[in-house]
């Protein structure tokens, strides 16, 4: 899983209602102004594919796994987040980012920690390699619209902990997260070239231009709700995380239960992420 080390590496922060709440993060956010309600709040790095003296030493350190993840050393709380990942492509005119085009989407694991008084968002999402998830099976995006592929998929996700299967995230559709398609494309162009350096966010053009404008990036775009269960349990040391996008016009919700427990997938309707956790 070593093919995304050139990549920039990046999520969205708030873009599926209450997740923040939820994750115990809507103070981090309340200097935050965005342009409407359902906006996102921003976007962090997680990996920077060059050294950038700004930025902390540790975001250059590879996090992505496709098999397990690895506890950090500390004694904290740490939650999967089931997400939606795009590989994109990245233009520049003048030296700013001009245009994202994702080509593939596919399983993610924005991967937490879950700490009060953390000074950036991306000090919870990169604490050494194996902290991050995205999937093997990433699926060919035809176009990023309506009418397209993506409109058929779902993301749900579990935890199998003591030989259980708990649902960990809610079951939904990918057109639920709040911006999508090309309202996102625009809101990442301009968060990218606009956002600062204030509360937890980062200067993304900043670092971007130090890592000499790379073409491609993995952006994660937002963890989506917990079920009740998700919500108040943390990641130990056996566990086993599965995210899965599937396609609801072919698989049921009960197809891919009945799939994770007899470890058998239709891989041509579904993107899985599966990871063993280790402490």
């Amino acid at each position: 899983m070593d093919k995304y080390r050139d990549f920039l590496g990046l999520g969205i922060a708030g873009n599926f209602a209450l997740h923040l709440a939820q994750a115990g993060e809507e103070e981090d956010f309340k200097e935050i102004i965005t342009a409407d309600e359902a906006s996102p709040k921003g976007m962090f790095p997680f990996y920077l594919p060059k050294h950038v003296k700004e930025a902390k030493t540790i975001l250059n350190t590879y996090p992505l796994s496709s098999s397990i993840i690895k506890l950090p050393l500390q004694n904290v709380n740490v939650q999967a987040e089931p997400e939606v990942t795009l590989i994109c492509n990245l233009e520049y005119s003048s030296d700013k980012l001009l245009k994202i085009t994702p080509t593939h989407f596919g399983a993610y694991n924005d991967c937490s920690i879950r700490v009060a008084g953390a000074s950036k968002i991306s000090d919870k999402k990169n604490w050494g390699k194996n902290s991050k998830g995205i999937s093997e099976n990433l699926i060919q995006i035809d176009k990023f619209s309506d009418g397209g592929i993506m409109d058929n998929y779902s993301i749900c996700s579990f935890l199998k902990r003591d030989g259980e299967l708990h649902a960990y995230g809610e079951d939904v559709e990918l057109k639920g997260y709040s911006y999508f398609y090309e309202k996102l494309q625009e809101w990442m162009v301009n968060q990218i070239s606009t956002q600062k350096d204030f509360g937890p966010l980062e200067p993304l053009d900043e670092y971007i231009s130090t890592c000499k404008n790379p073409t491609k990036a993995i952006i994660s775009i937002g963890a989506t709700r917990y079920t009740p269960y998700g919500e108040s349990t943390f990641l130990k040391d056996g566990d086993e995380v599965f995210v899965v996008l599937y396609n609801n016009r072919v698989l049921s919700l009960q197809n891919v239960m009945d799939s994770i427990k007899d470890n058998n997938y239709d891989l041509s309707n579904i993107s899985l992420l599966k990871q063993k956790v280790l402490a």
